[in-house]
């Protein structure tokens, strides 16, 4: 009977060992009960402000936007899930070294919304070219005005895309789809795509963007891409193109834009981000009618949510059974 007992106990005692903790920053009740499900190897402990630097100490793991002291203080730390595609800000730009430089994996949520980010970069290049804003106005002001000049056709135009990852990529497809030709910007060898006529290197912007009759931004914030569209970037554009930013604000320089459409170089722009963000009130930008401005929600959707939690549910399953995670981020390139 008291081996039966001990055998037990130390059965018990095993099974506990092998259960990993993950600490779940900022989720709601049903998102933890929803993760929580996927698997009895794993134990999901909500974390707030309040209560995170009690938990984090003996935590295998992390998901959520963690700062450099949780990951001073996380000496079990095995893993750190993102909910976001952009990892900068736990990493180059908090300040710190110690998540770049741990043995800590880092995942995030590329590729997840690239159908909407995507869907949005077109939607904001279809309303310039089509005027759209134009015809808003006609509405409100209840007078109908035939206006052709201004409308464009995309077919035939060539679109530069910098950064041809997860939502690169779905622009390609859609840009294509109206006829465009695509030129990708990016620093990795890219496989070959029926989508892209041609692939460049970062150093070689500058010998693209005269091409261009569009460039979207799309790439992660590194401090390579930082400002990589500047005031000579935006001198070299042909007159009359657009431009449009859904990745993030710091990759192109704001005042060089404002200057672009200031002088009628751009016949419109579209950003979803910004550097500052929010965009301050007053800013010259929101003075154009041909600038259309959104305030960072183009990966916002009725589906992105859930494929985010499935990405998240995916990894904690591989983690718990020792399997590689998807989405594992290069922490010294910064994607």
């Amino acid at each position: 009977m008291r081996s039966f007992v001990l055998v037990l106990l130390l059965s018990s005692w095993d099974l506990c060992a092998q259960t990993k903790k993950i600490l779940a920053w900022n989720m709601s009740p049903a998102d933890v009960r929803e993760l929580q499900a996927v698997t009895d190897k794993a134990r999901i402990v909500p974390v707030n402000a309040n209560n995170v630097m009690q938990e984090i100490a003996d935590a295998d793991a992390f998901l959520g936007e963690i700062t450099p002291q949780l990951v001073r203080a996380g000496k079990k730390l095995q893993w750190v899930q993102t909910r976001s595609a952009g990892v900068e800000r736990v990493l180059h730009l908090s300040g710190s070294n110690d998540l770049r430089d741990s043995n800590i994996i880092l995942t995030n949520n590329q590729i997840v919304q690239g159908p909407e980010i995507a869907d949005h970069a077109m939607a904001m290049l279809l309303s310039l070219t089509r005027n759209i804003p134009g015809f808003i106005e006609m509405r409100k002001s209840g007078k109908w005005v035939a206006r052709r000049e201004s409308l464009l056709e995309l077919n035939g135009n060539t679109a530069i895309i910098i950064g041809c990852g997860g939502i690169g990529m779905q622009i390609a497809v859609r840009a294509w789809a109206h006829g465009m030709k695509n030129i990708c910007v990016d620093p990795e060898d890219l496989p070959y795509s029926p989508f892209v006529v041609r692939t460049v290197k970062p150093d070689q912007l500058d010998e693209v963007v005269p091409e261009a009759d569009v460039i979207f931004v799309a790439a992660p914030h590194t401090p390579q891409s930082h400002k990589m569209m500047g005031p000579r970037q935006f001198e070299k554009m042909k007159r009359g193109s657009f431009f449009i930013a859904v990745s993030r604000g710091a990759l192109y320089d704001l005042n060089a834009l404002v200057r672009a459409l200031d002088s009628k170089q751009l016949a419109g722009a579209g950003v979803d981000v910004t550097d500052p963000e929010p965009l301050p009130e007053g800013h010259p930008l929101w003075k154009f009618d041909n600038a259309i401005i959104t305030p960072h929600i183009a990966g916002r959707s009725d589906k992105d949510a859930a494929r985010m939690m499935s990405t998240i549910k995916e990894n904690i399953r591989r983690f718990v059974n020792g399997q590689p995670l998807l989405n594992v981020v290069d922490k010294h390139k910064g994607y």
